[in-house]
């Protein structure tokens, strides 16, 4: 099945290290250089010109992009990713365990653990901890006997200005995309920080076959969404790309080079599938620099 929604990471300058210390972490995994960036910018784009723009990272199985930029945004733990350690993927439950332990001292290395790696209700073998560049990973010894998930899922954490919203994203979500739905949520059952009862603790939704996770934070947090992590939305054509945008952007100001913000404040990218070979066209860069939504024909 082909990804259609490609999680995005931003990087300050350093995603080429970033993708060579992923590609460590994670045994198999392979990062690419997916574009470069003109060697004729001008202005504060200047010192980027012809050094690298994006790396495809695949982490069994499932894409990411990193982004090479600046420091006007950082990943942060609004959306982090979680990772199952599934024994029948990973030929039993001691080498299960042990593959997550040798990631998790990676990850952990010049970072900052959020949960400590531990026994929780919810698994025997459990932490949440933010790697060094600001990315964070949940990782979970999970059960052989539940339902299979892959390996990696987006988590979406609901707080601050969107405290308790997480169910009804989550149900706006499943109502734009094609093989779509909410399925488990465990709510909490009693207030919970700033948590209400009946609102999610976990929860899962799928959008065009992938699985997200959801919950609201069960304790006061002072970030949200930023485009530090966004949702990239590969669309067949411009009548797909005029769809999403109208149905998802919600803040005027954040829309730029096909960028949005929606009424949660998550970042989303609306782009054409055949935006590398857009790219290569003159100019492409600097007519694209000029667009809020994304236009094939202005390439």
């Amino acid at each position: 099945m082909t990804q259609k929604i490609v999680p995005n990471l931003w990087f300050n300058h350093d995603a080429d290290d970033a993708a060579a210390f992923y590609a460590e972490v994670f045994p198999g995994a392979t990062a690419t250089i997916g574009a470069k960036y003109p060697d004729d910018l001008d202005n504060w784009q200047a010192p980027f010109a012809g050094k690298t723009l994006t790396i495809d990272l695949v982490i069994e199985g499932y894409r990411l992009l990193l982004i090479n930029a600046g420091d006007e945004f950082r990943p942060n733990s609004s959306i982090s990713f979680m990772l199952n350690f599934d024994p029948l993927l990973f030929d039993g439950a001691e080498n299960a365990r042990a593959r997550l332990d040798a990631a998790w001292d990676k990850l952990a290395e010049g970072g900052r653990v959020l949960m400590p790696l531990e026994t929780y209700p919810f698994s025997p073998h459990y932490g949440w901890v933010e790697d060094r560049y600001g990315v964070s990973w949940q990782l979970l010894l999970t059960n052989p006997e539940g339902e299979p998930r892959p390996f990696l899922i987006p988590q979406l954490m609901f707080s601050g200005p969107v405290q308790n919203k997480a169910k009804e994203a989550a149900e706006f979500y499943s109502s734009l995309f094609p093989d779509a739905g909410v399925g488990f949520i465990a709510p909490y059952t009693e207030q919970t920080g700033p948590a209400d009862t009946g609102s999610v603790m976990f929860g899962e939704f799928r959008l065009a076959g992938q699985w997200f996770a959801m919950m609201d934070s069960a304790v006061e947090q002072d970030f949200t969404f930023t485009p530090g992590v966004s949702l990239e939305v590969s669309c067949a054509d411009q009548e797909e790309i005029d769809r999403y945008w109208e149905a998802l952007s919600m803040v005027p100001e954040a829309e730029q080079c096909g960028w949005l913000a929606d009424k949660y404040g998550v970042s989303w990218q609306i782009i054409p599938a055949n935006m590398g070979e857009l790219m290569a066209r003159p100019d492409a860069f600097a007519h694209m620099s000029e667009m809020k939504k994304l236009v094939i024909a202005d390439f």
